[in-house]
């Protein structure tokens, strides 16, 4: 329900100026004229809300998931690109300086002059800007570089973007519309320094520090920290939060992990770690009591209010982090719903927590079913991936299509379990997963 409000309140923003522009007394004009300032009006509201939508606003991305709000946010911004690409050249009024014989500005579009000037230079700078966005992984090293680029690439396009439309728009000069732009343009400009500024100051003054880091398997590493001159932070089994750990609190060098701890460890906040190259690969050198600052909780990915009859948890690799997350909520709270993990990694190495695993194992109500790709001479459990078959298997029975399902690890494995799980009979808003990767 949250997503489908979310959808009318972006599409009442997009919509609005039109209504406004429709609501004031104008002569008419040629009808692609009025297509032509509609585009431009519509890629302007979708510039504008696109900083809600990247701006890690729980009250948006809480109820849909992180990913969700990313992929629309991407999406959008190709839309809004489309239509401003479009917009100039659907004018059949030539562009030129008012004519004497006509006040009302019928036979001319703008004027040359800086509202004309700013409105091509964000019109050369936008596809550039989408270009990059899509490109940044082979363009930029460090994400944190991109990030930067981008939020003040954004805030450069939608200023030129303002100037142009409330100095140059046939309609936008009513005091309506003016306004409306303007209130558009401050809250997304607010939006920015919220993210750059008012976060980091919020956690200056709730900084942790590293108590533990230990190997948990191969390649990947448990990381604990408690907090430091305050009682911590409270979240939901199965969230995620951006982790910074030895830089500053406004620094950009963050990076979203789920969290392994479970809401009813107070204080504590652990993660699952695995080294990828960036700065996971220097885990193991970080010293106990480095400072660290966590931004978050974000993600849906919680059982927390859930009352589906049973819990299919299936996760691939290091995605065994909200796992655990959300067995360890189950054991501390006393939750006896039947729960059946499944857990595929590419070799017997890169269990993590097999020890805990096994002791939740012993329970009745709990069901773990370990699958390795690369089995060893040693390894007699189940092989292979957790692919369609595999799923299949484990989750086919008739009495677990009511059951709650949560997916973690490699987009292929949930794309596919989800798949799987959907064609079984499972509801939509019985499987939970979020992608901490796009497109």
């Amino acid at each position: 329900m949250r997503g489908i409000w979310l959808i009318a309140i972006y599409l009442a923003i997009i919509v609005l100026p039109l209504i406004l522009a429709a609501a004031g007394v104008r002569p008419p004009r040629p009808v692609w004229d009025e297509i032509a300032s509609g585009a431009g009006m519509v890629a302007f509201a979708i510039l504008l809300a696109e900083f809600l939508l990247s701006g890690r606003f729980r009250a948006i991305s809480g109820g849909v998931g992180m990913d969700v709000t990313m992929r629309f946010h991407q999406l959008l911004a190709r839309s809004a690109l489309a239509l401003v690409i479009v917009h100039p050249f659907l004018y059949t009024t030539p562009f030129g300086w008012a004519l004497p014989y006509d006040p009302s500005r019928q036979l001319t579009l703008v004027q040359p002059g800086p509202a004309l000037m700013a409105g091509a230079a964000a019109w050369i700078l936008l596809p550039a800007f989408v270009l990059v966005s899509i490109a940044r992984s082979d363009l930029f090293k460090r994400y944190e570089n991109w990030r930067w680029a981008h939020g003040l690439g954004a805030a450069l396009i939608a200023g030129l973007s303002w100037y142009h439309a409330t100095q140059a728009g046939r309609y936008s000069s009513d005091p309506a519309l003016y306004w409306l732009w303007t209130g558009l343009f401050a809250v997304a400009i607010l939006s920015l320094a919220s993210v750059y500024v008012l976060r980091p100051i919020i956690k200056l003054r709730r900084p942790w520090k590293v108590c533990e880091i230990h190997k948990a398997a191969d390649q990947t590493w448990a990381v604990d920290l408690e907090p430091v001159g305050h009682d911590g932070i409270s979240y939901k089994a199965g969230q995620f939060f951006w982790l910074n750990i030895g830089h500053s609190a406004f620094s950009l060098s963050e990076n979203p992990f789920s969290v392994a701890s479970a809401p009813a460890q107070k204080g504590k906040l652990s993660f699952v770690i695995k080294e990828l190259g960036d700065f996971t690969s220097t885990l193991g050198s970080i010293p106990q009591g480095a400072k660290a600052y966590v931004d978050g909780p974000f993600g849906h990915m919680t059982i927390e209010g859930r009352h589906e009859p049973g819990i299919g948890l299936v996760a691939g690799g290091v995605g065994i982090a909200p796992m655990l997350s959300i067995l360890r909520e189950l054991d501390a709270t006393g939750d006896t719903r039947p729960v059946k993990l499944v857990y595929g990694n590419r070799n017997k190495r890169q269990i993590v927590a097999s020890e805990e695993l096994d002791r939740y194992a012993q329970r009745p109500d709990v069901d773990v079913v370990h699958v390795i790709a690369e089995p060893g001479p040693d390894w007699c459990g189940e092989t292979g991936t957790t692919d369609a078959a595999f799923v299949r298997r484990h989750f086919g029975r008739p009495e677990q299509r009511d059951w709650l399902y949560v997916l973690c690890g490699p987009p292929a494995m949930m794309t596919g379990a989800e798949e799987v799980l959907l064609a079984l009979g499972v509801a939509p808003d019985n499987i939970l997963s979020e992608r901490f990767t796009y497109d």
